[in-house]
């Protein structure tokens, strides 16, 4: 595997990409090209660049679009330099809020890509080395909480400790299922080795497919070879295509695997956690889930309860967040009043162990007191579920405008939910052009990446 940095040019004009390729091979950079969104997201998914030059102009998809693709599925970690011949402030500003590094005109000035370039590879590399400071500062805890229902959880995890099966972890979504996941890695005899993750909604099955089982001759291995040796956790099993699944249970068994274009095997060694917000009997008896892949990760069963079944347990875990922000993340500390910690142990908490985390931050962030007090609470609540109102307040006593608003907004939120925030797949479920849908939900003031399960 060469050590020099690997560059993806995506151009639809091929003297473009002849002479981006050939310059850039210069200058000593692995470079690989792609003529559409359609190869694009092929090598992105397969090699794994360390950065992308993407034109903003192609037939099959535009530039922007394949940015929000991959920042929605949770793949945009490379830098991404857009370049247009025909760009506008509105594009450029629309590229960066969505995460891409520089945006360069055509005709492209030599001396000003080579210098963005290596800048966006430092800023990269400066990004990596932070995350691997605060992964490895970071404790992962055990499941917390002194309720009874969390002390149980604790010892049936505490019985598997030492043992090699394979488990399955139920509970709603942002219950702590990948925060447990974790938990039962490093407390295995695998605690040394790799424990690899992999996020299956709104991902479809050609990019399941890379991601799980790799590309022979790519640059990076799957999420399998990637976990050999040690754990690997898939988050959303029962999203899985169930071709898939099949084929990840014939490996499993087999412990052994062919990359996507591969002839040899490659044998495997690895624990399997698999976790699912889904009823598992429907997920089985509609087929959502393999019957055969489910008993073979049922050996041993685990469900964490909602926030709401344990409310008891809501002022520890806020202290606990607290300190995880102020130690991570530099935040000033503040402490909840007493009123405040009794308002948060009668919520409901719709987004669980996920909202509490995100109410925690928000609050550390714009708050200027020592303390948090209830009135600061319950602006926070209301900002973070506005579509809580359908609930308390019957929509047949408002205005038809603001009726329509509320349910539309509890609506898309909903639909986002199902499938992981995957933007492109809501249009495709509700039937709206996927532009009009990004206006909606900025009308709504609703952020997609919020509302991931």
């Amino acid at each position: 595997m060469s050590s020099k940095p690997h560059i993806l040019v995506v151009d639809d004009e091929p003297d473009i990409r002849s002479l981006m390729k050939e310059i850039l091979e210069d200058e000593d950079y692995d470079v690989t090209v792609a003529e559409n969104g359609t190869v694009a997201r092929q090598i992105h998914l397969s090699q794994r660049p360390d950065l992308i030059l993407l034109d903003i102009w192609m037939p099959d998809i535009d530039g922007i679009s394949l940015l929000k693709e991959w920042a929605e599925s949770g793949l945009q970690h490379t830098p991404v330099v857009m370049i247009s011949g025909h760009g506008t402030v509105e594009t450029a500003v629309e590229a960066t809020r969505l995460g891409a590094y520089d945006f360069i005109e055509k005709p492209v000035s030599i001396s000003k890509l080579l210098i963005t370039i290596k800048r966006a590879l430092e800023m990269a590399i400066l990004r990596q080395e932070n995350h691997g400071l605060r992964k490895h500062a970071q404790v992962v805890v055990e499941p917390l909480g002194r309720s009874s229902l969390m002390a149980a959880l604790r010892e049936q995890v505490k019985r598997i400790h030492q043992h090699d099966t394979a488990v399955l972890i139920t509970g709603e979504s942002g219950s702590g299922r990948t925060l447990l996941a974790r938990y039962i890695h490093q407390h295995s005899p695998r605690q040394q080795l790799p424990f690899a993750t992999m996020r299956v909604a709104g991902g479809n099955p050609e990019n399941q497919s890379m991601e799980l089982f790799g590309m022979q001759g790519g640059h990076t291995a799957g999420r399998l070879e990637q976990a050999n040796g040690g754990t690997l956790f898939i988050k959303d099993i029962a999203d899985l295509d169930d071709a898939i699944q099949a084929r990840l249970l014939n490996s499993l068994e087999n412990q052994a695997f062919f990359r996507n274009g591969g002839t040899e095997p490659v044998f495997l060694n690895v624990r399997m956690i698999g976790a699912t917000s889904y009823d598992l009997e429907e997920a089985v008896n509609t087929g959502k889930l393999r019957e055969d892949l489910y008993y073979f990760l049922n050996i041993v069963p685990i469900h964490v309860a909602p926030l709401r079944q344990h409310c008891e347990d809501v002022p520890e875990i806020l202290e606990f967040y607290v300190n995880f922000f102020v130690m991570q993340e530099n935040l000033p500390y503040r402490r909840f009043s007493v009123a405040a910690q009794n308002r948060l142990r009668n919520y409901s908490w719709p987004g669980n162990m996920r909202e509490l985390k995100n109410l925690v931050q928000r609050l550390l962030i714009l708050g200027n007191e020592t303390a948090i007090e209830l009135d600061e609470v319950e602006p926070a609540l209301n900002s973070q579920h506005r579509s809580s109102t359908l609930s308390h307040l019957s929509i047949y006593d408002l205005p038809l405008r603001e009726a329509r608003e509320q349910f539309e907004r509890a609506y898309l939120e909903h639909q986002l939910q199902e499938v992981g925030g995957n933007v492109s797949k809501v249009a495709i479920r509700v039937g709206l052009e996927r532009t009009h849908l990004y206006r909606k939900l900025r009308s709504l003031d609703i952020d997609p990446k919020q509302t991931k399960k």
